[in-house]
């Protein structure tokens, strides 16, 4: 197996990180997690449209050969590299070289890495067993959107799920109203009404539900971006989660709280399965 660095194939086992590294000693840095699917990369668009929003916000220095259409060919080249034709996995890591914590770095640096995934066969038939990590708080300013190496609450409420034999877990903000989940946005239903938190409920800016929001309004659904709270997710419906890798599960418990698969079975049906 390879990975990309800097335009460079490697060994995926070689070292690839400087010890003075920023993304590794400050969090500064970002990525995003893709999935390659029917030849294509899925929501490429959105994707691409959320990175360069979050290298902007960040103060990146952006190189001029790095573009859109140069990172799908380096994209594609690692896939064929790795002779993965089917589905895949893609992570594309950006940070902001070596340096310390006053030294600018040494400009914008970038990994990519793939791994092969099992072709998609429908919404999950299991429902995922969920619960709320008790503490850790997710701010809501103008950064919580970026997908950030800054992972910390994401992966100390992975743990506490892994203990406690959950599938996932949701992550409160600081207003103690869900925020996301380790590695999902939240959905839910309540009649016929959807909510689902956003960026500024301290959700990362999810590509899927982004996508998933713009189809259900051009349906005519009545979906919010809106606080979610714990009672809320307890009273609802119907709850279920997106992200751009395993598209939309749905949820069968939180808590003592208990949902069925209703309506995400016709989402799944009309929207799923004809992504971009």
């Amino acid at each position: 197996m390879f990975i990309l660095l800097n335009g460079k194939y490697t060994a995926a086992g070689d070292p690839v990180l400087k010890p003075d590294n920023r993304a590794f000693r400050y969090g500064d840095g970002l990525f995003e997690t893709m999935r390659f699917t029917n030849g294509q990369i899925r929501l490429w668009d959105l994707h691409t449209a959320r990175l360069w929003k979050s290298l902007e916000w960040l103060g990146y220095s952006i190189p001029a050969l790095f573009t859109p259409d140069a990172l799908k060919q380096e994209i594609t080249g690692l896939l064929a590299k790795n002779k993965q034709k089917g589905d895949a996995r893609i992570r594309l890591t950006v940070f902001r070289g070596n340096g310390g914590l006053y030294d600018p770095g040494t400009g914008l640096q970038y990994l990519i890495e793939s791994w092969p995934l099992e072709r998609e066969t429908g919404l999950n038939s299991n429902g995922l067993v969920t619960g709320i990590y008790p503490l850790a708080r997710k701010s809501t300013d103008p950064l919580a959107g970026i997908k950030s190496a800054s992972f910390l609450p994401y992966a100390m409420a992975a743990l506490y799920a892994k203990e406690n034999k959950l599938n996932d877990c949701f992550v409160l903000n600081t207003a103690d109203t869900i925020a996301d989940s380790t590695i999902a946005n939240l959905f839910i239903r309540k009649g016929n009404r959807y909510s689902s938190p956003g960026p500024e409920q301290g959700a990362v800016d999810g590509v899927m539900r982004r996508y998933l929001i713009g189809r259900m309004r051009e349906a005519g659904m009545e979906i919010y971006e809106e606080p979610v709270s714990a009672g809320q997710l307890s009273g609802a419906d119907e709850v279920f989660l997106t992200n751009a890798v395993r598209g939309i599960r749905w949820v069968q418990r939180c808590g003592e709280a208990e949902y069925t698969p209703g309506q995400v079975t016709e989402i799944y049906r009309q929207f799923m399965q004809t992504i971009p």
